[in-house]
């Protein structure tokens, strides 16, 4: 609702400033030969406009909402359903404004044109950071760097793109937490990407172990306890990895186990059910005992 109110606001000031622009003394010429403004911009027509400026939002609404209802049973198609939904306000928004001006309204085109350089001046000064992060939005829209969605890391935030507006990006912790990031940022910082419009990525469970272990029988039963999961990705690979770590003067191995879950939004659950299963087979084999003081740590 507050968008709607503010785009009442910039229809009512476009309306304020072809009016006064119309009435100045200086263009008393031009007002005198062209149509009158009060005529174009009567009553029934600026309610007609607003009917059409709620109407059109609503409409936006409903249908971005469908969208996401839909995305969120599948899948398969859940990242392609979900990155039409910008695309398709964007859409909805510049044809409601074309429709509002050029069908409704039908101001004069020199009038339009005399006042397009001024009043993009004007805007330009009075909102730089605001046309930045709409610059940033469209970037996003065309470079697609990611897309609703995707699993992305921007600065200290990660999480579920839900949201790509014109102003800000908006993105789901693992915590169920709502950070909205203005486009500005992202553009001019780096963004790490998990699935690149996949329904699938790749996710890593860190395991510390104790430095005598028998690295081959581990990394079998690494990739069984991996394999046997319920949210594997089967179509892509699996791998077992192990580093050298010392903690408080003692050596360690870090195994890091590399799997691919089918949907992201079971990333966590994955994780976890992977660390468990593992621990779980190093105990029944006697390999791991414990005393041993093994953990699991998040990245």
């Amino acid at each position: 609702m507050s968008r709607i109110l503010r785009l009442s606001f910039i229809l009512w000031g476009f309306i304020g400033a072809i009016t006064s622009y119309g009435q100045s003394p200086e263009n008393e010429d031009l007002s005198e030969q062209g149509p009158d403004l009060s005529e174009i911009f009567s009553a029934p027509k600026v309610l007609w406009a607003l009917a059409f400026l709620a109407g059109g939002y609503l409409s936006i609404r409903i249908v971005s909402k469908a969208i996401q209802l839909l995305a969120e049973r599948t899948t398969q198609y859940r990242i392609a359903l979900k990155g039409l939904v910008p695309v398709i306000r964007i859409l909805g928004w510049v044809t409601i404004i074309f429709i509002i001006i050029a069908g409704i309204f039908q101001p004069p085109i020199s009038t339009v044109l005399a006042l397009s350089a001024s009043v993009g001046v004007a805007v330009g000064f009075a909102s730089q950071d605001i046309l930045k992060n709409i610059f940033g939005g469209i970037m996003i829209l065309f470079d697609r760097p990611f897309q609703v969605g995707d699993k992305i890391e921007v600065g200290s935030h990660y999480g579920e793109v839900t949201e790509i507006g014109l102003r800000s990006t908006r993105i789901i912790t693992p915590d169920d937490s709502l950070v909205s990031i203005p486009n500005s940022v992202i553009m001019n910082g780096s963004v790490s990407n998990s699935n690149t419009g996949e329904a699938n990525c790749q996710v890593v469970a860190e395991i510390y172990l104790p430095i005598t272990i028998d690295t081959v029988r581990v990394r079998e039963l690494a990739t069984e306890a991996a394999l046997v999961s319920k949210h594997i990705y089967l179509n892509k690979p699996i791998s077992v990895l192990f580093f050298n770590q010392v903690m408080a003067g003692r050596s360690f191995y870090k195994m890091r186990l590399k799997a691919y879950v089918m949907d992201i939004r079971s990333e966590f659950a994955f994780k976890s059910e992977m660390t468990e299963l593992v621990i779980s087979a190093l105990q029944q084999e006697g390999i791991l005992k414990v005393d041993e003081g093994i953990m699991s740590v998040d990245e």
